[in-house]
């Protein structure tokens, strides 16, 4: 074995703990979750000699006796409870009336002294293709069901994607606050961030330490801790309350808790860091003389700052709005505590399919939408960057 050989796979065998942890916990993860979001075996599994006759009908007329066969067989064959209830649920979600249908049903078919000779003799509803038209969709392993009721589009009886009734559309809804509260938080930290990162480059020694070490601190500290003492601090009789009636600006309380203003208070103070980092180690970059020499050829203080420095540490602000504005439309914990019914963002809807619904496949088809909305966050920005690097 020559040495360069030798290097590499001494390598690979530095780099194999970083590839399996990627592998584990950032690529598994993945693609289990978008599997999830277009696997629909919930059907297929319990019906499998359905799924072979329900081929050769014509999705218009009643269902013919073979097909009643079949699924009375696969029904009798079920023994999973569990499993049960998850395609009672698939097809009850896309034709109503499918729980007690199938409740019936099985409840006869149970009956061994009088076993019934078809499904009609048991419910008339079984004579109408609608029923049927729900199985046979649903007896297909993939589907797009999840990804389209994701944004509140769904099919209908012929297969055109259409928009879902008004009862049933809040996805989109919720999605377009997560953006908005994101982007009022992104807002809200430059407006902080950027003085405070422009203050902290121009000073030195310990000064600037002390800074950095300020927009640090929340850093070192849990989550779940800063979000719960915002909760202490925003109450009507929280600190903050009792120190504006204590000077004398107000007589009431405000209402800093369960409601936005209280939301994008929390946000921002748990993000900042994000914002002032890249933008403090961008304006660090920028020689100090730049600003002195603009004011010598007569520029005053702010056509100074709008022509030189804010065009030169922009690379910072759009990475520093990108950092915080992906970060703010995951957020779950700040928004459920501080927040109100209608500041929940989509991740407690996710929170409320995996743990709530037990649906799997809706809650990875809304992270789906979120992840495609990163990348396509982060397609911009390299793009952006791209250009910046191709100008110099």
């Amino acid at each position: 074995m020559s040495a360069g050989s030798s290097r590499t796979g001494r390598s690979l065998l530095l780099l194999a703990p970083l590839l399996l942890f990627l592998i584990g916990f950032f690529v598994w993860p993945l693609f289990s979750m978008m599997s999830q979001a277009v696997s629909d075996p919930a059907v297929l599994r319990l019906l499998p000699r359905t799924a072979e006759v329900v081929v050769d009908w014509d999705r218009k007329s009643p269902p013919t006796m073979p097909m009643q066969t079949a699924l009375m067989e696969d029904l009798r064959t079920v023994d999973d409870d569990q499993a049960l209830g998850d395609m009672v649920r698939r097809l009850n979600s896309a034709r109503s009336g499918f729980r007690t249908l199938m409740s019936k049903t099985t409840s006869a078919l149970e009956d061994t002294a009088n076993p019934p000779a078809d499904l009609i003799s048991i419910d008339k509803r079984w004579e109408k293709p609608e029923f049927w038209l729900a199985i046979a969709d649903a007896l297909s392993p993939l589907t797009d069901r999840n990804l389209l009721a994701a944004v509140d589009l769904g099919r209908n009886s012929a297969g055109e994607i259409e928009h879902l009734p008004a009862e049933q559309s809040v996805n989109r809804v919720i999605l377009v606050r997560t953006f908005w509260i994101a982007a009022l938080v992104t807002f809200t930290c430059a407006c902080i961030g950027f003085p405070y990162a422009i203050i902290a480059a121009s000073l030195t020694g310990w000064k600037r330490d002390l800074m950095l070490a300020a927009v640090l601190l929340p850093l070192w500290t849990s989550l779940l801790v800063r979000t719960a003492a915002w909760f202490i601090l925003l109450q009507e009789q929280g600190l903050i309350n009792d120190l504006l009636r204590w000077l004398g600006l107000i007589d009431a309380p405000l209402p800093l808790i369960f409601n936005r203003t209280g939301v994008i208070i929390a946000m921002t103070h748990v993000l900042l860091p994000f914002m002032v980092l890249p933008i403090y180690s961008v304006l660090i970059t920028i020689p100090n003389n730049l600003m002195p020499a603009a004011a010598s050829l007569g520029a005053n203080p702010l056509r100074a700052f709008l022509r030189v420095l804010l065009p030169l540490s922009l690379r910072g602000v759009a990475s520093g709005g990108l950092l915080v504005f992906i970060s703010a439309i995951g957020y779950y914990i700040t928004p459920a505590l501080i927040g109100g019914p209608g500041d929940q963002m989509i991740s407690s809807i996710i929170a409320f399919y995996a743990t709530g619904s037990a649906n799997w496949g809706m809650a990875g088809a809304l992270g789906v939408v979120l992840l495609i909305a990163t990348l396509h966050l982060y397609s911009v920005y390299a793009r952006l960057s791209a250009e910046e690097q191709g100008r110099r």
